[in-house]
């Protein structure tokens, strides 16, 4: 069967908007996404072994990074929405096929993040408790980390199929019953699943890493001197597992997984330019981070953290150009005409800054409200 059978026909109605609006709020909605998402993909976690294994620092530091983590997943949730519209939008030829296939596991995502969500507000609210946290509660918060994770691979699942249309004719074969798919199917057999997967693990715990610098530089005034050092220093470790982790399997997704057409795209002409400064970015919040050991400020931390804004915006713009090269051999999304609708388009552009306006005031106060001295 011709793969491109399976793709869904086009609206009659043409693109609400021109492409390149829709795929610069795709990579702008999923760039701020990733922030709050890292810190959840790979921050939950390191926050459970910390308390579990670390001593009174890493105890301390568990803490920070629970505390404000219903708040972190309610933006993260919020963000995601943006790209995820978009992507319905521009992409839903492809789109709703491939999680059609894969329906059932693609819908479990709702109740798994519900349960998460739930998990962390049971576990945070152990943390206010005099005495020991019970047993239950702390289950919870293992039970979110997993969970998390688990949810990652299934949006890394379906992210991967919906440009992997070479393997729906298989798929759709192999868990179907009279031609209907059975919505059980996953792209764990695509070589690139995996490395993409643990690619995004990896850049989440540079994003955790240089969270933990901007943490202790603006919202921890009122820690020691001594938790002030280690916290540094641990910034440094996490971010480098982090980058090792992302250069390795990063090298993994590109050099042992990219077509011959996205290889082709990427590593010549202008494209390999934005290829190769991917690559080296993380380098530069690692870079600051080993300099705020030596020399300590809110500037450093700062820029740290915008730097690593920055590798997390790069991914995303090169994702979005691989994606759009995968996509080409069987669909041609700038062949599709467009049926501007203005007023809907200045109604989200006014939402969006209002929101993000709104989100920065908020970060202020909490950061103004931190650096005031401690009553006594």
């Amino acid at each position: 069967m011709d793969p491109k059978e399976l793709i869904a026909p086009a609206s009659p109605l043409g693109l609400p908007a021109p492409l390149w609006f829709i795929e610069l709020f795709k990579v702008l909605g999923f760039t701020l996404h990733m922030v709050p998402m890292n810190l959840w993909y790979a921050g939950l976690l390191l926050a459970m072994l910390l308390r579990r294994r670390g001593g009174e620092h890493a105890r301390r530091l568990s803490a920070r990074l629970m505390k404000p983590m219903p708040i972190v997943v309610a933006l993260g949730i919020n963000f995601g929405i943006v790209p995820l519209l978009f992507v319905q939008v521009a992409y839903h030829q492809v789109f709703y096929p491939a999680t059609i296939l894969m329906a059932w596991p693609w819908l479990s995502i709702i109740g798994l993040l519900v349960v998460a969500y739930y998990g962390v507000y049971l576990y945070v609210s152990g943390l206010r408790d005099n005495g020991a946290m019970p047993r239950y509660k702390q289950m919870a918060g293992w039970a979110s980390a997993v969970l998390f994770i688990a949810i990652g691979f299934i949006f890394a699942n379906g992210f991967s199929l919906m440009t992997n249309l070479s393997a729906w004719p298989a798929l759709w074969k192999d868990t179907s019953v009279a031609g209907a798919p059975l919505g059980i199917g996953l792209n764990t057999g695509a070589d690139s699943l995996w490395p993409r997967w643990l690619m995004m693990l990896g850049l989440a715990f540079t994003t955790v890493g240089a969270y933990v610098a901007v943490d202790a530089a603006l919202f921890a005034r009122k820690e020691s001197a001594d938790y002030h050092r280690w916290a540094r220093s641990f910034a440094l470790r996490v971010y480098t597992l982090g980058m090792v982790w992302f250069a390795a399997t990063g090298s993994w997704y590109a050099f042992g997984t990219w077509s011959d057409g996205v290889r082709d795209t990427m590593f010549q002409g202008p494209a390999i330019v934005l290829t190769a400064v991917t690559a080296v970015a993380p380098g530069l919040p690692w870079l600051l981070l080993a300099a705020s050991r030596v020399r300590s400020s809110q500037a450093m931390a700062l820029a740290a953290g915008g730097a690593q804004a920055a590798v997390l915006a790069l991914n995303a713009v090169s994702r979005q150009i691989v994606q759009n090269v995968e996509l080409n051999e069987f669909l041609d999304i700038s062949a599709r005409s467009v049926n501007a609708q203005w007023s809907p388009m200045a109604v989200f552009l006014v939402m969006f800054v209002v929101g993000a306006a709104v989100i920065a005031w908020m970060v202020g106060k909490a950061a103004a409200a931190h650096a005031r001295p401690a009553e006594r």
